[in-house]
């Protein structure tokens, strides 16, 4: 399937905009890392589009997130790569991250609601006037966008990039689909 035909499969199946405008997000982030790390920018930017595709079936039941998604892609042919990443973003199947796609959606996945968050705290509503300094400052407050794992943003150690690095191309890739994803 190529990337027209899976987004209309994550519209069809999202219970609402706002997860949407989410894999869109993480996509636009994959994106970025790919054409950073000289990497598949279209594959890096499909596994962050159906990450979160079985979400609707799974959002009551965590252990099965992923899992289920991935044998839903499989089923559609997306290559086994892209199944396996979107398989490892969830921590709780206790799988290894294997390959820097793996490791680039563990981390982007809560990054895109950090920056979202931040977004939403301007009176603008925009992602224009944020700069990495701004989502530095904010992702050292614990409660500020609770849900935005931490720890799991700073797994972008593990495919060599410091936090403001890895914030840096995050927000920028972001900015570029503002439009698209309201902000």
């Amino acid at each position: 399937m190529n990337r027209d035909e899976l987004y209309r499969v994550v519209v069809e199946r999202a219970p609402s905009r706002n997860l949407v405008n989410h894999m869109l997000a993480v996509e636009a982030i994959m994106r970025g890392l790919a054409a950073h790390f000289h990497e598949d920018v279209e594959k890096w930017g499909l596994v962050g589009l159906v990450h979160d595709i079985d979400y609707a079936e799974t959002k009551d039941k965590p252990n099965l997130h992923g899992i289920v998604g991935s044998e839903q892609l499989h089923l559609m042919g997306v290559p086994e790569d892209i199944c396996y990443a979107v398989r490892v973003h969830n921590s709780l199947h206790g799988l290894p991250r294997k390959s820097m796609m793996d490791k680039a959606l563990y981390a982007a996945d809560p990054l895109s609601g950090l920056i979202v968050a931040c977004a939403l705290i301007r009176p603008e509503k925009k992602l224009a006037p944020i700069d990495t300094d701004f989502v530095m400052v904010r992702f050292k407050e614990k409660r500020f966008a609770a849900g935005a794992n931490r720890d799991q943003i700073l797994a972008c150690q593990e495919m060599g990039l410091d936090l403001y690095k890895f914030v840096t191309i995050g927000l920028s890739s972001m900015k570029e689909i503002a439009a698209e994803i309201g902000l």
